[in-house]
């Protein structure tokens, strides 16, 4: 694994500080769950399966302790991961052992959503995806990037969406791109709608945050507008999303939690300002794709195909 966004140390858990990159690789440790929690809030870590990892070593810091849970399960709303994280340490005899079970479980996840998801890409194409759903968002290998990884013996390319505002296509993804040298092209979350039109992009997949019960699914801010362009222009449009981050609970994306960010990521970013002071902000970090919008759902245990209740319910009850 050329990426290693989270490392257990058995009295730690060291985090890859996704904040400096891509100019700096500087690991973060933490030694409590108050620790593990300030940094999934500070997005030292991100992504819905890497924040699940995260948590439940967070646990294992706190050694079980009803203050670690309540704790890490205020650090973000969104993600449905970190609660399946927290939900399944609670059951766990053995903490340490399940957290590193649930580490091990992700890759392999991974890998199995990266082979079946390999196996839609055409044999040359041009893929759009937004956000960095990679071995950074993870605890390896990548969700819907972890596709294209797995793609790789296909002449595939990645056109990446910068992702205003936190940049994490290009500060993420396009780094991780260039360190495995899988060709990548960097554009403004603007010209997406453009290239689309021109014949320019062949394929869309994303990540999610979480899937609601009947197909909606929550992914980073910008998802549902690129869903709605690629509808338009009769696009395949792919979700890349193991079955940790399905939330059966909720009915319908709409009554997800959207998580509201600060002001100051959408008025400048690493000490530079652009707007002026004093303007009305507002900085949802994600959004609601419809489920009719959604080619198909790529997970470990299997692909399902224009997603709803019933296909969805059908999957997690393989229990595979």
């Amino acid at each position: 694994m050329s990426v290693e966004p989270l490392r257990w140390r058995g009295d730690r858990l060291e985090l890859l500080d996704q904040r400096l990159l891509p100019d700096e690789a500087v690991y973060v440790t933490c030694r409590t769950a108050a620790e593990v929690a300030q940094r999934i809030r500070d997005m030292v870590v991100r992504g819905a399966p890497a924040i699940g990892c995260a948590a439940a070593f967070g646990v294992v810091l706190s050694k079980g302790s009803p203050e670690g849970y309540e704790i890490l399960a205020k650090s973000r709303p969104t993600a449905v991961n970190l609660f399946w994280a927290l939900e399944r340490m609670k059951k766990a005899k053995d903490l340490k052992a399940e957290a590193e079970a649930i580490f091990a479980e992700d890759i392999a996840a991974n890998q199995a959503m990266g082979k079946l998801g390999a196996k839609l890409m055409p044999r040359k194409a041009r893929v759009l995806t937004h956000c960095n759903t990679g071995a950074l968002a993870t605890a390896g290998h990548g969700t819907a990037l972890g596709v294209i990884r797995s793609a790789r013996g296909k002449k595939v390319s990645v056109i990446a969406c910068e992702t205003r505002p936190y940049l994490q296509g290009a500060r993420l993804t396009a780094w991780e791109c260039m360190q495995e040298g899988i060709p990548c092209m960097l554009i403004t979350d603007s010209m997406a709608g453009h290239l689309m039109s021109r014949g320019e992009v062949d394929v869309v997949i994303v990540g999610a945050d979480r899937v609601a019960a009947n197909g909606d699914v929550v992914n980073k801010i910008g998802t549902y507008s690129l869903a709605v362009l690629a509808k338009r222009h009769r696009i395949p449009f792919y979700v890349a999303a193991p079955v940790s981050t399905f939330d059966l609970r909720t009915s319908k994306g709409v009554a997800v939690p959207i998580e509201e960010r600060p002001a100051h990521e959408v008025t400048g970013y690493r000490g530079a300002r652009w707007a002026p002071e004093g303007i009305a902000v507002r900085n949802p970090a994600f959004d609601v794709t419809p489920a009719e919008l959604i080619t198909a759902i790529i997970t470990e245990r299997g692909v399902v195909r224009s997603p709803n209740r019933k296909k969805i319910q059908a999957l997690i009850s393989t229990g595979v």
